[in-house]
């Protein structure tokens, strides 16, 4: 190890210091006067900060890109006034998703988004008129204009502006707009958007033949401008409402509130588990978890990377997750003082024996947050986010912050292996003996799964308890001033919702320890929403007078979730199988690691056959979290019987060679899983009902990919032909044969 000066240490000291203050200070109170890189400068999404999210369908076959870009342009203008933070994108090739957070009048701002914007052409008289609130006649409305496109004439030698919009109208509009001119020649015609003036040109002469031009426009944006709105006051497309979303904020603050007293819970317990099994390393672990947090919040705020209530639960898991580094690290360099090696050796060679581990490690878990990315919903963008973020952070933290920390502690004189601890191997479990019980354990899981969808496809129609992003229909959340039996909600609530929705069928489902209670329905239209939400406020006493949360989505939208889905966690696995495949030269390894994960999913979608627990798009997340986790543990077992083949024989028992490698890593694979169970512990006790739902099946998850790892992975890959003799000679063959380059850069 690199030995410090005085000077040196002193000043490594200082930067250490002043990064960790300065990173803390940042986080809480930001820099400037808007606070930015600070928590509360963090952008929250509609399930923090309340709001309306509401999806558009176009009903039009294959509309132009121009069409979506204009909508999409009208929309936002219309939504600009009710919150800054409105984002209007298009999501897939004809839906267009409309999101308002932080606003009240969510019924209101659904209903006024429902109504087309609309354009007018106005006489001198019509224009008074409308100022006036008094009944008029438009000359030509948006639906005469055909087309409208700024221009900008360079051949013009006269001194006007060069910039102006040309028009075109159908062949009704082109014969109203040739009487309109004729009437109104030297007069002005107002071209009105929405009641707002945005356009009044003075007429020079009639103008016939369909077409006609503004001109004398100040710029060529100011032309853009005055021709979108046109545009967009002319759209043909039309929106229905394919799905919505209005969250109360009271929901978010509570959800905040309850995850902050997760996180502080979970990190105690984690320090505790840290500092008691690595002593100085495991200090060193809670200092950069600490930069590794303040430098997350940092950069969610500067960057304006939105976070969501999945995305809160992934930055909590990440805590755990992080830890996961610095133990595989920890663990080999208490093996490395095991062996004999002096403290100074060790850990050296820990950080550099775990650094394979740790990077195949991660970029799974980053490869299932990039599928996150690309086929998530908008909350599971943020878990994705925050997940591939954590990762990216937790590799610099890892190999850059702590090995500069410990070196620090050492320099400092903490150089007694007793401040590090040691590992020594004296008795090697046979874990490949059990592995056809273990086969024949994995198997009964997983049929127990299916025999589950059975069960409860005859007793309640349903397979599995499919929320409405996958079932399709509508979903409001009451907070009741008083808690109501099973009995009460059926026999007093759900009657009054049937009659105003005039709908039969209503599931309720209460949430456990409140007086949340959810109703679940058909899709509801706008009107029969109002109609229940109104009707439950005016006879039952409602907590702050306001629906807590309610959701609509269209079966299209649904089955396109469902679909989405089964994308993602098969594109997952191929991905998955590629790398490891690259990574280790060896199809035996990539194929028991795919198997093994299939295995996890499998047992993990058993738990959510028998638990009810609502299958929804945090389905998604929770499936591929446990892939990318998994798959942590096998490749740290994987990369010590790797290790472990470089110097083996075809003389070598490979069964023996094999329980050693799991041996050797089975307390890392074991406290890697402990850390992070900790993490989904206190999420799941602190937690709102909606992240318990989250973190349950990620606790199974995780317990069920240590038990893959150990047992099942590796004697898949014995099984699969790791076993024969030859097996080490040959893999030796294929680390010799490897193309070395020398040091003028040829291949050798």
């Amino acid at each position: 190890m690199v030995k410090y000066s005085k000077a040196r240490m002193a000043v490594y000291s200082i930067i250490l210091l002043v990064a960790l203050i300065g990173l803390s200070v940042v986080s809480l109170v930001g820099i400037g006067s808007d606070g930015t890189g600070s928590v509360s400068a963090i952008r929250r999404g509609l399930d923090l900060a309340g709001g309306v999210s509401v999806t558009y369908e176009v009903q039009d076959e294959n509309p132009s890109a121009q069409d979506m870009e204009d909508t999409i342009y009208k929309l936002q203008k219309r939504v600009e006034g009710d919150s800054t933070e409105s984002q209007v994108y298009q999501s897939g090739s004809n839906r267009i998703t409309v999101e308002i957070p932080g606003v009240t009048n969510a019924d209101e701002i659904l209903q006024e988004l429902g109504t087309p914007g609309s354009l007018e052409f106005l006489d001198s008289t019509g224009y008074t008129a409308m100022k006036n609130g008094e009944d008029y006649t438009p000359l030509l409305t948006g639906s005469d204009v055909k087309e409208a496109q700024a221009y900008t004439d360079t051949s013009s030698s006269s001194s006007s502006s060069p910039y102006g919009v040309s028009l075109t109208f159908t062949d009704d509009g082109a014969t109203k707009f040739e009487q309109a001119t004729s009437d109104n020649v030297g007069s002005y015609i107002y071209i009105v958007y929405d009641g707002e003036v945005v356009s009044a040109p003075r007429v020079s002469e009639a103008i016939s033949g369909g077409s006609a031009v503004i001109t004398g426009m100040e710029t060529y944006d100011a032309a853009d401008n005055l021709a979108t709105y046109i545009r967009i006051g002319a759209i043909p497309l039309t929106l229905s409402e394919a799905s919505s979303n209005i969250v109360g904020a009271q929901l978010g603050s509570n959800a905040i509130h309850l995850a902050k007293i997760a996180a502080v819970v979970g990190l105690i317990v984690l320090a505790i588990f840290m500092i008691a099994l690595y002593r100085i390393p495991g200090v060193v672990a809670m200092i950069a978890l600490w930069l590794y947090l303040a430098m997350e919040m940092v950069i969610l705020s500067a960057y304006q990377l939105t976070l969501t209530l999945p995305g809160i639960a992934g930055i909590i898991l990440g805590l755990g997750m992080a830890v996961d580094a610095n133990i595989i690290i920890y663990s080999r360099i208490k093996e490395e003082i095991g062996l004999g090696r002096s403290v100074d050796n060790a850990i050296g060679a820990g950080y550099h024996k775990a650094m394979s581990s740790i990077v195949d490690g991660n970029v799974t878990t980053i490869i299932a947050g990039i599928v996150l990315e690309i086929f998530g919903s908008g909350t599971i963008k943020g878990f994705a986010t925050t997940l591939i973020l954590g990762n990216v952070l937790s590799m610099f933290t890892a190999f850059i912050v702590t090995r500069t920390i410990m070196r620090l502690f050492y320099n400092m004189g903490l150089k007694d292996p007793k401040f590090y601890g040691k590992t020594v191997y004296k008795k090697e479990f046979d874990f490949l003996k059990v592995r056809k019980k273990c086969y024949i354990l994995s198997a009964a899981l997983i049929a127990s799964g299916f025999v589950a969808l059975g069960i409860f496809k005859a007793s309640s129609g349903s397979i599995l308890n499919f929320s409405i992003e996958f079932a399709g229909g509508s979903e409001t959340t009451f907070t009741f001033d008083q808690e109501y039996t099973q009995e009460e909600i059926e026999s007093e609530i759900i009657p009054v919702i049937q009659e105003a929705a005039g709908i039969a069928q209503v599931q309720q489902q209460k949430v456990k320890d409140s007086t949340q209670v959810t109703f679940k329905t058909s899709t509801l239209d706008q009107d029969q929403r109002r109609a229940v939400e109104d009707a439950v406020t005016a006879q039952f006493p409602i907590q702050d007078g306001t629906v807590v949360e309610s959701d609509s989505i269209s079966a299209s939208v649904s089955s396109t979730m469902r679909r989405d889905a089964l994308v993602a966690v098969v594109i997952a696995l191929v991905c998955m199988l590629l790398y490891i495949w690259f990574r280790f030269r060896d199809i035996k390894f990539a194929g028991a690691a795919v198997i093994a994960l299939f295995h996890d999913v499998l047992v993990v979608f058993a738990f959510y056959a028998w638990s009810r627990t609502t299958v929804g798009t945090t389905f998604i997340a929770c499936m591929l979290t446990i892939l990318g986790y998994s798959i942590n543990a096998t490749i740290i077992i994987f990369d010590r019987i790797r290790e472990l083949l470089k110097s083996a024989n075809s003389k070598t028992d490979i069964t023996e060679l094999v329980n050693r490698a799991i041996t050797n890593t089975l307390q890392r694979s074991l406290n890697t899983n402990i850390s992070t169970f900790i993490m989904l512990a206190a999420l799941f006790i602190f937690g709102v009902s909606s992240v318990r739902e989250f973190s349950a099946p990620l606790m199974v998850g995780v317990i069920c990919g240590a038990y893959s790892s150990i047992f099942i992975t590796s004697a898949l890959w014995y099984d699969f032909g790791g076993k024969k003799k030859g097996a080490a000679a040959s893999y030796q063959k294929k680390v010799k044969e490897k193309p070395k380059k020398r040091s003028d850069g040829a291949v050798v």
